[in-house]
């Protein structure tokens, strides 16, 4: 989501435009899907084909996180100016808006004054998408740091700190089998479940650090971004679709299947199958952006936005305009895309007993994606251009 910038005189890089709006969309289709396996006490799948559904349709757009992440190092890292003008164009980029639109969910979404009294300790919870700036922040924070090395590791250092990156994408896969099956789930102070982790060298109940902890998460996502900047070439389509599309489908495969798995596992005495929120954390074990299925597909959407390199009316006129807005798009679009949502479910009906039988669920996907990304974006283009006002409300 970030905002290009010339990096040494060069050109505005457009695939990262097209990636960004794109990933922007896949936001939308991930939170349209939520509906169809959240519900009730938290996790809650009425029929068999909605299973499916849901792991196609987020499955399919999962690795959209990550894309954002590997967009922003590829334009912004190594930092090409002083820490002190990087932590300047930040916080007035990313920061302010977050306050804005932060202070709007807290007002609009609960119970304001226990929202703003939460918000000392972590986001509101009602607007989950939050999340992401957080994540986003930390990354920034550590990046000055990275630079002088990212500036002069060579190719072959990088792919091997690359490799123990994704090597770590398979933990939350070696643990779910090395716990065979749900974890344990403690409670934290908001009362929200989380999966106790089943250790892993050096891990225990006293220590979280084990050997891997400082290469999980999004910096590999970071140095991916650096790797596909400084050594990745141009390739052609041939091979670009030789490479990219076994590599997407071997972590698509991964992510649906995952899904899919526990999702019937949990419906061994039938559908509809619902429990607490632990119970969809366990189903999307392997959609998390930690996880090698993700990465994989993020991978291949990189090399495939590579190749998209159009700069006609299309992109002047629509699609550059939405990509500047992208980030206020993605802080707004839950106030638009939730009753948006709702509407299209009551007017279609649930599940196959809906009006369009077993294409009720796809349909309603989609059309809450598509009809709340219009109108959130067309929303976010007007406010951007408030003068004055504008990139401190959209970033």
């Amino acid at each position: 989501m970030e905002k290009e910038i010339s990096i040494q005189g060069e050109k505005r890089q457009t695939w990262i435009d097209w990636l960004r709006v794109s990933a922007c969309f896949m936001v939308f289709v991930v939170h349209s899907t939520e509906p169809f396996y959240l519900g009730g006490e938290g996790a809650l799948i009425l029929t068999p084909s909605d299973v499916y559904w849901a792991a196609f349709f987020d499955s399919f757009v999962r690795a959209c996180v990550p894309l954002f992440i590997i967009a922003s190092s590829y334009l912004q890292f190594p930092l090409h100016y002083s820490t002190g003008e990087f932590v300047r164009r930040r916080a007035v980029r990313i920061l302010v808006p977050f306050i804005i639109w932060t202070l709007v969910y807290a007002l609009v979404l609960g119970e304001p004054m226990q929202n703003l009294h939460d918000l000392v300790y972590n986001f509101n919870y009602a607007a989950g998408h939050l999340w992401f700036v957080y994540m986003l922040l930390g990354v920034y924070v550590i990046m000055p740091l990275l630079s002088p090395w990212a500036a002069h590791v060579s190719r072959r250092e990088l792919e091997v700190y690359l490799i123990l990156c994704l090597f770590t994408t398979t933990f939350p896969l070696l643990r779910d089998y090395l716990a065979d099956g749900e974890l344990t789930v403690i409670y934290g102070p908001s009362g929200l479940p989380r999966q106790a982790v089943y250790p892993l060298w050096g891990e225990c109940s006293w220590n979280a650090y084990g050997i891997f902890y400082y290469l999980c998460g999004f910096i590999g996502y970071l140095l991916l971004g650096l790797y596909f900047r400084r050594f990745v070439g141009e390739w052609s389509w041939h091979r670009t679709i030789a490479v990219a599309f076994p590599v997407y489908l071997v972590g698509f495969g991964i992510t649906f299947g995952g899904f899919v798995s526990r999702a019937f596992e949990s419906a061994a005495c039938g559908f509809p199958v619902g429990g607490p929120v632990s119970l969809a954390v366990w189903w999307e074990t392997t959609w998390t952006n930690d996880t090698i299925g993700v990465a994989l597909m993020a991978i291949a959407w990189i090399l495939f936005f590579r190749k998209i390199n159009a700069e006609g009316r299309f992109y002047r006129h629509v699609l550059l305009p939405v990509s500047n807005a992208s980030y206020g798009i993605y802080l707004m679009h839950l106030l638009i895309l939730v009753p948006m949502s709702g509407v299209i479910r009551e007017s279609f009906g649930i599940g196959t007993e809906g009006h369009l039988g077993i294409l009720t669920t796809p349909v309603e996907i989609l059309l809450s994606s598509v009809s709340a990304f219009i109108l959130v974006t067309f929303i976010s283009h007007l406010l951007h251009r408030i003068p004055k006002l504008g990139k401190y409300i959209i970033g």
